[in-house]
């Protein structure tokens, strides 16, 4: 999803469209749509046909990715919105909006109990978290060289829940988190026209792309 969603992204670019009305050309199932839709509108969305760029010190950007797990289970949507610090490379992302179609909805809180914990999994390896070698072994043995998302980083979250009591309950834990780096990428490139390829998104590699 990673890479499927920033290339979207960057088709949506190259076209000159906005990232949501882009990918919504290419959605014939109606439930696909309403969960874009349903992200978009809870983010308040406002259609833009080019990235930002912004040659601000510490721009804003925000990015949309979408996925059907496992091509057809739960679908989710979701909306980042990010914060670059260009000196540092630091990334912050200040909220993060989910839209979740799991079919019938037998729990709600737990639904959304399990898309909170996800999401919040998710950005931490989206930002941080990174297993590194050297010719022998395992480098990253504790929490130092290992770091994770701190209750400080995690961001506003909102989360929309689509009941579909027509329909098969699907599984709601892991869908959640395989849009956000992608969205958090596509925000990045939104704000300050880098693009990230390579996850985490540490303040080393932010710097590179920025340069």
């Amino acid at each position: 999803t990673f890479a499927n969603e920033s290339f979207m992204d960057e088709l949506a670019a190259a076209a000159g469209a906005d990232p949501v009305e882009f990918r919504l050309r290419y959605l014939e199932r109606e439930r696909e749509r309403a969960v874009l839709q349903a992200a978009a509108q809870k983010a308040g969305w406002e259609t833009r046909p080019a990235p930002r760029k912004s040659a601000e010190a510490s721009p804003m950007g925000r990015g949309v990715a979408f996925a059907r797990y496992e091509n057809d289970q739960a679908m989710v949507a979701c909306v980042a919105e990010v914060q670059v610090d260009r000196t540092s490379g630091a990334v912050r992302v200040r909220r993060i909006v989910i839209a979740h179609d799991c079919g019938l909805i037998i729990n709600p809180d737990g639904v959304k109990n399990q898309i909170e914990g996800n999401v919040i999994q998710s950005l931490s390896r989206t930002l941080k978290e990174e297993v590194k070698f050297d010719e022998q072994h395992i480098t990253t043995a504790d929490w130092p060289s290992y770091p994770i998302l701190t209750f400080s980083e995690v961001p506003e979250l909102e989360i929309v829940l689509i009941d579909r009591p027509d329909q098969p309950a699907v599984g709601a834990g892991e869908p959640s988190t395989v849009t956000t780096a992608a969205a958090v990428a596509n925000a990045i490139f939104d704000g300050t026209g880098a693009r990230l390829r390579q996850i985490p998104f540490t303040p080393e590699r932010v710097k590179s792309a920025l340069g």
